[in-house]
């Protein structure tokens, strides 16, 4: 069977369909992802706190990705992977943020890469676009700026709040990412971005407007009950 591509999680999108996406960090679940046909799997930078056991994202490096890349690589045939860029492996310059993605796709085995941030990472988004390599935004609660943000709390409740995270989604869409996560954002807000983008949106504790939700896997019970899951629950099908 075809490896799922970018083209196909935008036909989803077209016919309305829900697109689910499970987080998962070893081969194991990644082959269980697989034969449950969910269309896409995450390496997050969540590892950090879910396997390593940081109080946070931030100490997660480039070798620490990578390794957990390549499991899942070995284990993930069919769907599409997407790996995170950790933090401060992107925002220096272009040349950095190209280097890194490159190494995603070239040692990791991911198919494409998702970094954090809107208007201000969107030019990043184009140039590692621009070299052939998909990228997936994130916005809302971004939990490689949890100490600016003051903890992990819900984003967009304000009026400014929420129109900068209009602004953002817009400004990614156009930099040319194929999909946006939207984390903890309320769900009126998930809704009204969804509506007025063209890309799929992937809710993460944002309700269930999104054209797909993201579940996380840590074992191979939960990773199977959540692909058993994904053929019966609106908010993940």
């Amino acid at each position: 069977m075809a490896r799922v591509s970018i083209r196909d999680i935008a036909d989803m999108k077209a016919r309305g369909e829900k697109v689910p996406m499970i987080t998962v960090y070893d081969y194991t679940s990644a082959q269980l992802a697989d034969s449950a046909g969910i269309p896409m799997v995450l390496v997050g930078d969540s590892l950090g706190m879910v396997v390593l056991g940081y109080d946070s994202t931030i100490p997660v490096t480039m070798d620490d990705m990578l390794h957990h890349a390549k499991a899942v690589a070995r284990g993930a045939k069919r769907c599409m992977i997407v790996v995170d860029l950790p933090f401060i492996s992107y925002q220096l310059d272009d040349q950095q943020a190209l280097a890194n993605a490159a190494r995603r796709v070239q040692e990791g085995g991911g198919h494409s890469v998702k970094l954090e941030g809107g208007e201000r990472s969107a030019h990043t988004v184009a140039r590692i676009v621009e070299t052939g390599i998909p990228v997936m935004g994130h916005i809302g609660l971004t939990p490689q700026s949890v100490h600016r943000l003051g903890g992990y709390r819900v984003q967009g409740r304000q009026r400014q709040e929420a129109e900068q995270l209009i602004k953002d989604a817009h400004a990614l869409e156009e930099a040319g990412a194929f999909a946006l996560v939207l984390e903890v954002v309320p769900s009126s807000l998930a809704r009204l971005i969804t509506r007025h983008l063209t890309i799929p949106t992937i809710g993460i504790g944002a309700g269930v407007s999104a054209a797909a939700t993201s579940k996380f896997c840590t074992t191979c019970w939960e990773c199977t009950q959540t692909s058993r899951q994904s053929t019966s629950n609106d908010s993940l099908i």
